[in-house]
């Protein structure tokens, strides 16, 4: 489906948020869950690859942030479990595994082949196909995770919903999260890049490519291929000289048909904690 067959939703929402008075109108409840629905479906996404860049669809956000206005927290069970939310669990996983007690909310979609370890995906989120999400994981709100990616054990993917013109974090195709990294405020994991363990990433922590003869410093993303470590760089403050935080680009993946034969090379090539 295409974006024109729900433009009646998209302009009831539109019209509720611009005007707090339209919300009681029950249109635009059914339009939200019309939205939700698609989301959960994988119909629509809140930010969908244009090209070489990613638009956010700011209507659909909208929607996210309606629903939470338009419902109330009511008790929910699942097996064993007693929760109190608005937002019921997702329930339909076709194609995909999903080991106890991953948690997924609804309006998230994961493709066919997803493999959940204990993990939690958040509302608007998109999974691509065979990703990975490994133990201990947490896919934020609106995240969109690629296909072929994997997610390592205790990797914090940061959620957001506001404001309506943010891009949420995006992670591109063959990517590699290893352990405990986070990634926040919209950066971009470009396609089959790898980050080591505990790389922390936000929009404004440096980049520092020392793949050339002199530092290059950038922000916001890892671009596609490049093999990527935690690191520091000096900065003076008043106190005196310290290091602060910084994302080093140190190589790249070789050329390669089998992905997981050229990680494994960028591996050995750069020895890194996963």
């Amino acid at each position: 489906m295409s974006d024109r067959d729900f433009q009646p939703a998209r302009e009831v929402i539109e019209a509720a948020w611009s005007d707090v008075e339209r919300r009681s109108d029950p249109r635009v409840e059914e339009a939200v869950e019309v939205v939700w629905a698609a989301l959960d479906r994988g119909e629509l996404r809140v930010a969908s690859p244009v090209g070489d860049q990613w638009v956010v669809h700011e209507w659909v956000k909208a929607a996210i942030l309606l629903y939470f206005s338009l419902h109330e927290s009511v008790p929910l069970e699942s097996g064993i479990f007693t929760y109190h939310d608005k937002i019921p669990l997702k329930h339909d996983f076709p194609g995909v595994r999903v080991v106890p007690p991953a948690t997924v909310r609804y309006s998230a979609h994961l493709e066919p082949g997803v493999i959940l370890m204990p993990s939690y995906v958040n509302v608007g989120a998109h999974v691509g196909a065979n990703t990975m999400i490994d133990t201990w994981a947490t896919v934020g709100s609106c995240a969109q995770v690629g296909r072929n990616v994997h997610v390592s054990g205790g990797v914090g993917i940061g959620g957001v919903l506001e404001p309506m013109q943010a891009t949420p974090v995006i992670v591109e195709d063959g990517a590699f999260l290893g352990s405990r990294v986070v990634l926040t405020e919209g950066v971009r994991i470009e396609r089959e890049a790898v980050l080591g363990a505990g790389v922390v990433l936000t929009a404004s922590t440096p980049i520092v490519d020392v793949r050339g003869a002199a530092p290059v410093v950038t922000k916001g993303r890892i671009p596609s291929r490049a093999v990527a470590i935690p690191g520091t760089m000096p900065k003076s403050f008043p106190a005196g000289e310290f290091g602060v935080p910084c994302v080093l680009l140190i190589g790249e993946r070789k050329p390669s048909t089998d992905l997981k034969t050229s990680l494994n090379q960028a591996l050995r090539d750069y020895p890194l904690a996963l």
